[in-house]
């Protein structure tokens, strides 16, 4: 059997592209993708994604693969007829939710029908079978709609749709220079519902949507139960950057090889594995967590100053690292100058405009993709009429640069501060913080001993 040839790329799509690839390596630190030779070069494809962080969502997606994606939206979307225009120039095909429009569910047949037109030419439809977007560490109970669509157009040309389903997951929703990691799933194939979908296609989707539901959730990282998450969270902010440095020891990896969503799995396997068994364990733990997090509330610490100062790093590279920050003091004093406002404003607006989390990102990113032009022109046109072409020329590649110094040294400074805190409560308050060192180490050592039982009791499974 040939393979289809794939949908060409038109240069809007592609512009588009561009841009948004340019932006999201400018706002994240890294793009992973797993997986990407699953989706089919050429040929009807749908992706089935979860929906963690709105418009980011879809600008990754296309960012990540070579061809068109074809993005079902909400039809509340195409009201603004300038935005209707842009939409429909990328590929968007609109679908009617009933909590937008209940007077057009009739209208859903159009987007079918547009799918299916979609498919014969040979084209790649996503879809966010889960409706919305959210903030839960969880892919939520997904709609039938893409089950549907996809055993519609396979009753009718049984093979020729590939269904694959996408993980999206985000090591820090809402921060600047985050991670973000897109995983593809194993193809599902369509074909073995076909029979029980002639005969009762209600069992049929909620068959095969089931099957999505799972292949998604195994591509992101996955808290089966919402009265877990709170958990799963403190966990991972406690003891992840402790099981990168087993992992670093214990097996000689790179910390660029350690997998941070493999980490949070694994982290949800083992409080799910613990809920189950053992949970009066694992209420013990939490309030364990607890305790310890009020301590920190109390005397205004941070957490990573508790881990700092249980690491002491030897004298030469403490000194280093003061040479450092003293050299790179200046850089950073320029570079949050001529940064500062571009920076701070789309945070300012996002934390104003954005109603819910999943918002802060998109709002955010979109702020800064018209605040950072918008600044650097400006700052660049007063050099060069101050100075000159030649030197408006160097203050213009500085800008990017000198903007990522400075973002590292804030964050660095915001570590020093953290610890010189703890090191003046230890100063006037010793037995405080000996309190607050202790009650890390008891967790830390509570948290190894629940890592042992789980990989004993599972015999295989590994963080």
């Amino acid at each position: 059997m040939t393979t289809p040839p794939p949908d060409p790329v038109d240069r809007f799509y592609a512009a588009v592209r561009a841009i948004a690839r340019f932006w999201l390596w400018f706002f994240l630190k890294s793009v992973d993708v797993r997986h990407p030779e699953r989706v089919p070069v050429g040929g009807p494809v749908v992706l089935c994604i979860n929906h963690p962080n709105n418009l980011i969502d879809s600008l990754l997606v296309g960012a990540v693969l070579p061809r068109k994606v074809h993005y079902l939206a909400t039809a509340s979307l195409f009201r603004n007829p300038l935005m209707a225009r842009f939409l429909s120039a990328s590929g968007v095909i609109p679908v009617y939710r009933r909590q937008d429009d209940p007077d057009k569910m009739d209208r859903n047949a159009e987007t079918f029908a547009a799918c299916f037109a979609a498919f014969d030419r040979g084209r790649l439809v996503a879809i966010y079978p889960e409706g919305t977007t959210h903030a839960e560490a969880r892919v939520q109970r997904i709609k039938t709609g893409a089950a549907r669509i996809a055993l519609g157009y396979a009753a009718e040309r049984p093979g020729a749709l590939t269904l694959v389903p996408v993980g999206l997951n985000f090591e820090a929703r809402k921060s600047f220079r985050g991670r973000v990691l897109v995983a593809f799933g194993e193809p599902i194939p369509v074909t073995p519902y076909l029979d029980t979908f002639r005969e009762d296609p209600v069992k049929a989707v909620d068959a095969l949507t089931r099957s999505i539901q799972w292949g998604m959730e195994a591509q992101v990282v996955h808290v089966e139960r919402i009265d877990a998450t709170e958990l799963v969270r403190a966990v991972d902010e406690i003891y992840r950057s402790e099981l990168a440095r087993q992992l670093e020891e214990e097996r000689g990896l790179a910390q660029r090889q350690i997998d941070p969503v493999r980490l949070a799995r694994s982290i949800v396997d083992a409080v799910n594995h613990f809920k189950e068994r053992e949970p009066a364990r694992v209420e013990s733990l939490w309030q364990q967590i607890q305790r310890y997090r009020a301590l920190l509330a109390t005397y205004r610490v941070r957490d990573d100053a508790v881990q700092a100062r249980l690491r002491r790093r030897p004298t030469r590279q403490r000194i280093q690292s003061g040479w450092v920050a003293v050299a790179g003091f200046p850089f950073f004093a320029y570079g949050a100058v001529v940064n500062g406002l571009p920076y701070l404003i789309p945070r300012w607006l996002a934390r104003r405009v954005a109603r819910k989390e999943t918002d802060y990102a998109t709002t955010r990113f979109l702020a800064g993709v018209v605040a950072i032009p918008v600044f650097w022109g400006l700052e660049i046109w007063i050099v060069g009429r101050l100075t000159g072409p030649a030197t408006a020329l160097l203050f213009a590649l500085s800008l990017p640069l000198s903007g990522l110094i400075a973002y590292r040294y804030l964050r660095g400074a915001g570590r020093l501060r953290g610890q010189l805190r703890l090191g003046a409560l230890a100063l006037t308050r010793s037995h405080a913080a000996r309190r607050i060192v202790a009650e890390r180490q008891a967790l830390l050592a509570e948290l190894d001993r629940a890592k042992a039982d789980y990989l004993a009791a599972t015999r295989g499974s590994s963080f």
